[in-house]
């Protein structure tokens, strides 16, 4: 799937989950054939988990890699889930996957992140060897950070009672990387300021650690504008974009010989492409959710009428319209789902979009279902077993002159839950609805003046397969032949 950034820069998304996480990635290819990777992480208040991806580093002519930092529905600074490390381990797959793809090597990329992302730039900067870090006001004792200003954080990423143990885990491994010298020709670039409440606890006891690396640059702002944490960054933005133009450039500000005009415009594109395509959000495996109510232009009421339908293999239907977000529905054990607007719809045609999502977080392709919403609808009524003598629904007593009622659930061979079996269809020139198992009359509903019915089954239905006969019939005593449907019933947990 892709999106369109800011200034036109096509942007893909996907999911890599050949490791033990799920990692969700945004990607734009470079522009003019550019041979470098910029990865970029995310702060704590980036929209939707993503860093620094609102168009600001679209000129950059490098390719992007986004990593979204949402792991188990928290965020993770990159690293652990409830103490264990398993996600960086998935996040640096995915890393050196795309660098893999694109032909590079380590020293072709570039990690940038702002405070918990800077934190995860400098971390996987100097542990795997990149060559170039961009890292705006992170913090270096992670694990004291967390506990002790963002305490949900940190239950996340250390457990419920966040053990000291594990702060003293989280809060070395930055400190024990600068202290062994990892990555020592790394170019460094590190943003802070006085102004900034976390530089006397998280940055100033470390910089002699920071200024043993030789292509360190330390970028100290002193402007009265910044007021906190959150403005030093807001203040930097240029210079810092001024750095990264200049790495995926070639050029190190540091070194007396740069290198300038890194691109290679003809470069086989395969490999990304290939990897773009294998690990797309969107994949054709899972199928497309099936809407079962409406059909295609169906009339329905404004209010009170729920979507059905079935998404086997999906946890949730995510449900759209005109491009705006209007709910997911979960998927039960059965593959069901169902969904009922609380709000009314508007009158006029609607066209909804649906696709199913896996619990990895993997995307269907999508369904489109259009329907008319109107206020001018007389519902079909609420079950009545004595509504239509049993004699109605005698095919051998009746005239057989109307056509048979059309289904629309259960589908044939679908599987349902005792309590929760529904007959839906429509029926012209009826006025009843009449539903028969081995010759017996299980109930009867009334037909709507726009010929819709509903019956709910409310009764004992044993397990196993079940074919019902559906009758239509009116009040003159004609009868239609039988509608037959097959389907199974599956007892409720627990029962």
């Amino acid at each position: 799937m892709s999106e369109s950034a800011a200034k036109g820069r096509r942007v893909i998304r996907g999911i890599d989950v050949s490791g033990a996480h799920p990692v969700q990635y945004r990607f734009a290819h470079a522009r003019g054939g550019n041979r470098h990777l910029t990865v970029v992480f995310a702060d704590i208040h980036a929209p939707d988990d993503y860093g620094w991806s609102d168009g600001i580093l679209d000129n950059l002519c490098s390719n992007i890699l986004w990593i979204r930092d949402r792991f188990d529905g928290g965020n993770t600074y990159y690293l652990c889930r409830d103490g264990d490390f398993g996600i960086e381990q998935s996040v640096i797959g995915l890393i050196q996957k795309v660098v893999k793809a694109l032909g590079l090597t380590s020293d072709d990329v570039t990690l940038w992140g702002s405070s918990k992302g800077g934190s995860a730039a400098l971390y996987f900067g100097l542990r795997y060897g990149f060559r170039n870090i961009v890292a705006s006001v992170p913090q270096l004792r992670i694990g004291t950070f967390v506990r002790n200003m963002y305490p949900r954080t940190g239950r996340h990423m250390l457990g419920e009672t966040m053990p000291e143990d594990r702060v003293r885990i989280l809060d070395s491994v930055l400190t024990d990387l600068l202290a062994s010298d990892a990555n020592p020709d790394a170019h460094i670039y590190l943003v802070s300021s006085p102004q900034d409440e976390q530089y006397a606890t998280q940055i100033e006891p470390y910089l002699g650690l920071l200024q043993r690396y030789p292509n360190f640059n330390f970028l100290f702002s002193e402007s009265p504008h910044i007021t906190g944490h959150g403005k030093v960054t807001q203040r930097n933005t240029p210079p810092l974009l001024g750095i990264a133009g200049l790495l995926v450039e070639g050029i190190s500000p540091r070194l007396g010989i740069t290198r300038h005009g890194y691109e290679e415009p003809n470069a086989d594109r395969s490999g990304i492409t290939g990897f773009l395509t294998a690990t797309s959000i969107v994949q054709t495996w899972l199928a497309p959710p099936v809407v079962t109510m409406p059909l295609p232009h169906d009339p329905l009421l404004v209010t009170g009428v729920p979507l059905t339908g079935r998404a086997p293999g999906a946890v949730r239907v995510s449900i759209w319209e005109n491009g705006d977000y209007l709910a997911s529905a979960p998927v039960g054990p059965e593959g069901d789902w169902t969904w009922k607007r609380k709000k009314p719809w508007s009158v006029g045609e609607h066209t909804v979009r649906l696709f199913a999502v896996d619990g990895n977080g993997i995307q269907s392709a999508r369904t489109d279902v259009t329907f008319t919403a109107s206020d001018r609808i007389t519902a079909p009524q609420a079950p009545d077993d004595t509504s239509a003598p049993e004699h109605y629904f005698d095919t051998e007593r009746a005239r057989v002159t109307l056509l048979p009622p059309l289904l629309h659930t259960p589908e044939p061979g679908q599987q349902l839950l005792a309590i929760s079996i529904r007959f839906t269809g429509a029926s012209n020139a009826a006025t009843h609805v009449g539903f028969r198992e081995n010759g017996v009359l299980l109930g009867s509903c009334s037909v709507a003046h726009d010929g819709r019915w509903l019956w709910n089954a409310d009764r004992d239905w044993h397990p196993g397969m079940h074919t019902v006969e559906v009758v239509a019939a009116n009040e003159a005593g004609e009868a239609s032949p039988p509608a037959t449907i097959t389907f199974a019933v599956i007892p409720v947990s627990g029962q």
